[in-house]
């Protein structure tokens, strides 16, 4: 799965990963990371999630990843705001606008400068959006990226075994349990019904600390 897929989902409108509406899992478990007021929440493979619209509501700051241009300037058109643009060089572009930075570009190309006053992780469509081959990866930059001690809420999907359909795909629970078991700390929250195409599916909830 290349950047040219998600490209085009974008440009063709099939975006059935966004919610029009705050995550409820999100607003249900967020509390539990016990964050400061002002802390800065990064929101990888962000698109023009309402999430960070929420995050900011309750007084904090969004830094999110996305690759594609198309949902960068939808998100902070869609929010009334004429973000800064910045080239940080010629493969990423940082977004700046009232409570929200998000960084234009490839998730596996940031470093942790861009992350560095980063105090928790939110992750609902991240993990679940790569193959197989890619969450080995995405799991080790992102402790790479994070400081030691951010808050971690993991929002995974786990589907019929014979379901490899995706994205999202599902992520069963064990292979999330080896992809992070450098972080002792992760802990399985909750289980919650979710229904795909007619299938029965779940949300699992994961909270923990890099």
């Amino acid at each position: 799965m290349d950047q040219s897929f998600w490209m085009a989902r974008w440009r063709q409108g099939q975006t059935g990963w966004h919610l029009p509406h705050p995550n409820p899992l999100l607003v249900k478990y967020w509390d539990a990371l016990a964050l400061p007021p002002g802390a800065q929440v990064f929101v990888p493979l962000c698109g023009k999630s309402e999430d960070m619209v929420w995050l900011a509501q309750q007084g904090y700051r969004g830094l999110g990843n996305e690759l594609c241009q198309q949902a960068v300037a939808a998100f902070f058109a869609e929010q009334g705001l004429e973000p800064t643009r910045e080239a940080l060089n010629h493969q990423q572009i940082r977004w700046q606008a009232g409570p929200y930075t998000l960084i234009e570009g490839d998730f596996f190309r940031l470093t942790p400068t861009l992350t560095a006053q980063v105090s928790a992780v939110y992750d609902r469509a991240a993990l679940v959006a790569l193959p197989p081959p890619q969450r080995a990866q995405y799991a080790r930059a992102l402790r790479q990226l994070v400081p030691a001690g951010s808050g971690y809420l993991l929002i995974s999907l786990e589907g019929p075994v014979a379901e490899q359909v995706g994205p999202p795909f599902s992520v069963p629970e064990r292979e999330i349990r080896r992809l992070f078991a450098a972080l002792p700390s992760l802990q399985h929250r909750a289980v919650h019904p979710h229904v795909r195409k007619g299938e029965n599916w779940e949300e699992h909830v994961w909270l923990g600390r890099f």
